[in-house]
């Protein structure tokens, strides 16, 4: 195994326990909940085959719905998450192209670009989520709540980590 291998072995790893351990308890007001496992698929590579990245969701997304006891919930909306991010990417490159080997994160590309990068594909991840638990659109505008108070406090959580991560762009 190579050594990106082992980095992506060790984040998944990382990103699984810190969101069982930790987010699954942290909710605000009931309505707010912080997925930041969604973070590792929208940082890896931008070259990752697009078969290996739905692979890796659908595995990340069955390990959190082992623990939440879901039935694959969030597998299915991370693997959707996974497909729709290649078309994103490709829509949204800069005028000079990725660089090789570099994930989309906020250092490499600003601010800006990040966040149009992100808030889509959370935003997606979170309304099939709530929306396929709620078992339609019947309770459309509480669910509707809840998707956005989590996509804020996810994508709070997401920034706060993209600052202060140890990887600095000089």
């Amino acid at each position: 195994m190579s050594r990106s291998g082992i980095f992506v072995v060790f984040y998944f790893i990382l990103y699984l326990l810190v969101q069982v351990m930790l987010f699954k308890q942290l909710v605000l007001f009931n309505t707010a909940f912080c997925f930041v496992y969604v973070v590792f698929i929208l940082m890896l590579p931008i070259e990752t085959n697009p078969l290996i990245l739905m692979g890796i969701a659908f595995l990340l997304g069955i390990s959190i719905d082992i623990f939440y006891d879901s039935l694959g919930l969030h597998a299915m909306s991370l693997v959707l998450v996974a497909y729709v991010r290649n078309y994103l990417l490709a829509t949204i490159t800069p005028q000079g192209g990725y660089d090789a080997g570099e994930g989309p994160t906020l250092a490499s590309n600003g601010l800006q670009w990040f966040l149009v990068y992100s808030i889509p594909l959370v935003f997606i991840h979170h309304f099939v989520l709530f929306f396929t638990e709620a078992g339609g659109f019947g309770v459309f505008w509480f669910t509707m709540l809840k998707v956005i108070t989590s996509l804020a406090f996810t994508m709070t959580v997401i920034l706060f980590l993209q600052y202060f991560s140890f990887e600095r762009r000089r």
